[in-house]
């Protein structure tokens, strides 16, 4: 018999097999736990072990918020909670899903993202508030709920790292520096709320076509574009400029140590500002499957583009171009669930003008 096998007869059995000693305390725990149950009909509040607190800039629930207004200078939108979603004031019906979800991430931002930096009143002068741009403010945001304004909150510039962003609640003298992304998310939102809302405006109704992007090129921070089995990207530099980005590596913390060459910048802008404006010519499918899909040349799009935001790896959004239509028009559409739409050839061309340009193109 080995030694590891061997038990000192002298010690109880428990003291010689300490898992007989766990085994009843988890069967105790196992019938409370059924009790708990049985009682009051749910599982036990856990949670109120470890007890939430909002950090951010509210302590409202994003759930109880059900008006908010995004102004940027002269421009202003407002967007209301109904039964049915998010709504546009003076538009009908449920915003998309897109849409509603940067909604939603912004709210939530403001209740989870807690400031970096608190400059207290008595570290400020008057000067600082223009320096910090807030005086005015950049940007507007107007929270509200069932009982009214909740929260009036002024986003500035960046601070000089690019980092972060300046930020006060109306109302308080302290002025915050709150992380760079969260003031990203309602940028995105109110441009893509104003999009909508632009669309449904007589002027627009007259020219007969919509807008065929969600949301503006100014909030596009790089674009990937994938022809001919290759990939080229777009990206904006520390200034906003677009330069070709080549190779394969990451970036440092928010650092981007890249500089637009100037000519190639006001090419590369003056394309991709063009197809800021695509519209839409003529609408073909809603929902297709995959054989209409196969039909359109949009099952393996020859060419798709790409649009991400400023510190985000998720795409706005992602067009699909297929095959044409005619001798002036293409097949496209927004996936993976946007109509089948058509759009000028001329669309196209540019964006392959592009990467020829730049020395990507086949």
């Amino acid at each position: 018999m080995s030694p590891s096998s061997q038990q000192s007869p002298g010690l109880p059995l428990r003291q010689r097999n300490p898992l007989l000693m766990v085994a009843p305390l988890a069967a105790l725990l196992l019938i409370m736990l059924l009790v708990a149950l049985a009682v009051s009909g749910h599982s036990p509040e856990l949670r109120s072990l470890v007890p939430f607190r909002a950090k951010g800039l509210i302590a409202v629930a994003p759930s109880d918020i059900t008006h908010v207004e995004i102004r940027a200078g002269q421009q202003s939108v407002a967007l209301r909670r109904d039964p049915s979603g998010w709504t546009i004031e003076g538009t009908a019906g449920a915003v998309p899903s897109e849409l509603a979800s940067h909604i939603n991430a912004g709210l939530r931002f403001m209740q989870v993202s807690g400031p970096i930096r608190q400059i207290a009143a008595g570290e400020l002068t008057v000067a600082n508030f223009a320096e910090f741009g807030l005086d005015p403010p950049a940007s507007v945001l107007v929270l509200g709920t069932a009982g009214g304004t909740v929260a009036t909150v002024n986003f500035g510039v960046l601070n000089p790292a690019g980092t972060s962003q300046y930020v006060r609640l109306a109302g308080a003298p302290t002025v915050y520096l709150m992380a760079r992304h969260v003031g990203t998310e309602w940028q995105v939102a109110g441009d893509m709320a104003r999009r909508l809302r632009g669309q449904a405006e007589p002027a627009v109704a007259d020219r007969g076509t919509s807008l065929l992007l969600p949301v503006s090129l100014a909030q596009v921070w790089a674009v990937e574009i994938v022809f001919a089995g290759k990939l080229t990207r777009f990206e904006r530099d520390g200034a906003g400029e677009w330069f070709r980005h080549v190779g394969q590596h990451s970036h440092v913390g928010s650092t981007n140590v890249h500089v637009a060459d100037p000519a190639q910048a006001r090419m590369i802008g003056a394309a991709l500002d063009a197809f800021d404006e695509i519209a839409v010519e003529t609408r073909v499918a809603h929902g297709a499957d995959e054989a209409e899909l196969t039909r359109f040349g949009l099952a393996s799009p020859p060419l798709i583009v790409l649009l991400y935001a400023r510190d985000s790896s998720t795409a706005l959004a992602r067009l699909e171009l297929g095959a044409a239509a005619d001798s002036f028009d293409r097949y496209a559409r927004l996936a993976p669930d946007g109509d089948v739409v058509t759009v000028a050839e001329f669309e196209a061309r540019r964006l392959i003008d592009l990467l020829k340009a730049v020395g990507a193109g086949s």
